[in-house]
Order: structure tokens, then sequence, then C-alpha cells
């Protein structure tokens, strides 16, 4: 599996920590806990999609786009993150924003939304929940292009084929560093929201016969939508990657009951698990993703879903900034 044949912007110097969370696993009296720091990639405040962007816009610049197009949900972190690429390389960049919950969009919010407006974003269109998101950024493209931009879309996640290799590569980095810090992982824990994180993370720690567990928690679908998500794109990354004996159908795991009301609605548990992290080891869970799936998999763990593991992994991948968009939700925490 030789991933450098892939062109591939280097956004992050070197790796991210592994790190163990001693108070916190003594705290709880489980198996030791650490964590895999992805908020910690560049274009601060971090997150898992920088990985995917290494190869989206490597391919972007390739193709000649001096655009890039792409989508998310309000408080996109994707959307920051592929901004802040976009800036870096000197392209523009039109965000299309998908209103999940009614009315939850506002031009003067906080948290990423502030950071679009900083960082100059040079368009925003807000469409309905459940619109066709690939067709709105056609529109988007269609209108580029007729004003002369050479635009590449990139989808919600960056999660393709392409920017799953981000994780694959994640994956080989884990790999590397537990050996030096001699520690056997005994399951990984990561969010499965777009899949490309989830998939990526999958093939690469498969490829690589590496044996540990990965388990992705959902934040957004239930199992019988989720896991045909993560396994489609799990296959399209083996084939890019020239692997031709198929994956195995239990390679992909997910569990459902943390979404609460629904994707970017609080929960109580998300609620503690944030302010808990944040008092044991001055770590920040974002309230959409990593808050949730912390918090599952605490829960998981206490009830013997995985047996009874010494040692387990949590892939934090960032979106803090969305923290201080529901600092209301937060006020019986202190």
């Amino acid at each position: 599996m030789n991933l450098a044949r892939f062109p591939r912007r280097r956004y992050t110097e070197g790796r991210t920590p592994l790190e163990f969370l001693e108070r916190l696993s003594a705290k709880l009296g489980g198996p030791e806990i650490w964590i895999k720091r992805d908020d910690m990639l560049d274009f601060l405040p971090g997150g898992n999609k920088t990985r995917k962007l290494e190869f989206l816009m490597a391919d972007a610049l390739a193709q000649g786009a001096d655009t890039v197009i792409t989508c998310g949900a309000v408080q996109s972190n994707h959307c920051r993150l592929t901004l802040a690429a976009a800036r870096k390389e000197g392209l523009e960049c039109h965000l299309v924003i998908e209103e999940r919950v009614p009315g939850s969009y506002s031009e003067q919010a906080s948290g990423n939304n502030f950071l679009f407006h900083l960082m100059g974003v040079d368009s925003i269109r807000v469409v309905p929940a459940k619109s066709d998101m690939l067709a709105e950024m056609e529109k988007t493209a269609d209108e580029l292009r007729r004003a002369g931009k050479k635009p590449y879309v990139i989808p919600g996640g960056g999660s393709n084929a392409l920017g799953a290799l981000g994780y694959v590569a994640c994956a080989e980095e884990i790999l590397a560093q537990a050996f030096d810090k001699g520690v056997a992982f005994d399951g990984i824990f990561t969010t499965s929201g777009s899949a490309g994180t989830h998939a990526g993370l999958a093939v690469g720690l498969w490829a690589n016969r590496s044996g540990i567990p990965l388990v992705g928690i959902n934040i957004s679908r239930p199992n019988e939508t989720q896991v045909p998500i993560v396994r489609k794109l799990a296959g399209e990354t083996a084939r890019l990657l020239d692997i031709e004996e198929p994956l195995p159908d239990a390679l992909i795991q997910c569990v459902d009951g943390y979404v609460g009301e629904g994707y970017s609605l609080p929960t109580k548990e998300m609620v503690e698990t944030v302010a808990l992290l944040a008092r044991t080891e001055s770590i920040l869970l974002d309230p959409v993703y990593t808050g949730k799936a912390f918090a599952g998999m605490l829960d998981l763990l206490r009830r013997g879903f995985c047996g009874k593991p010494e040692r387990v992994l949590f892939i934090h991948t960032g979106g803090v900034p969305a923290l201080f968009h529901y600092q209301k939700y937060f006020d019986g925490a202190y």
C-alpha cells in the first residue's frame, strides 16, 4: 500500500500527539483511555478534515482550480477547514450550508460561523434540510464557470475515496506511534458521520493487519443507514489503493443510540462528558461530534460492549470552535 504515489499537500508538521488520559482513566476506574489529538492538526483550531484536505487540495491544484466549493451543516468544521486551506493556497472558497435544524442559521452566530467571516469567505448560500447537496454545489459551480472561474467541488466532510486516504495515513501513524510507545490497543473509537474518517481508518488498520477492532459511534444516522455508507466508501478507498482482497463485512462496526433528538442537538450525556474531560485532562471536546462519541464510548465500556479491554484509543476529530456557539447548554455544568 503506497500512499506516496498520491499528490499531497502537507498542512501539519509531523504527527499529532497520542496521549494517555491518566487522570480520567483513574477517575473512571476502567481501562486505560488514550486519545489521538487530531484536534491539534494545522489550521488551528484543528480538526480531522485537515488530513482529508491534504489530498483533496492537492488534486484541486493539479487540475488547475482557482476556486473550491464545499458544503456542510450550520457550524460545519469541514467548511471552516476547507476555507482555511483555500486561503493558504490562494484560492476562492464558496460554501453551501444546509440548515438541518430549521431556524438554526444566523449570519451573526459565533463559533465556526464567526471564523467563516473572519477568513473572508467568498460566499455562503443557505439551503433547507434534506437538500441535494451535490446538486446545490453544482449550481454554485455553474455560476462560477460562467464567470470564468475554474471550480473544484469537495464533497461534504471531504468524504470520498481520495479524502479518506488521509485516515488511511492516520491509521499507519497510530500504529507507528503505538509501537514507539510500546502500547497495544484493544479497541479504537471514532465518530461516524460523513464516513471518510471511519472508512479510512478501517481500511488502514485492516490493510496493515493490525487486528485492532474499530468502533464508529454514529452522530447523525441510525445503523441501517450509516453502515452501508461507511462500507461503500471503505470499498471505494480500498479500490483506489489497488487492494484486491474483498473487505470483510465485519470490518465496519457502527453503534447508534447516542445522537439524542438529532444531529447537532445537545444531549445531557454530551454536556456531562465535555465538562468531565475539560476538568480532568484540560482537553475540550465539541458538542456535535466528539462530545457525543466520547460519551458513547464511556457508556459502551461501562456496559461491557468491548469485553474487558486494558487499553482503548479515542480519535479526537476536533470541532472545538462550535463549543462556543453552544455555551448556553452548559450553564448547568458549571
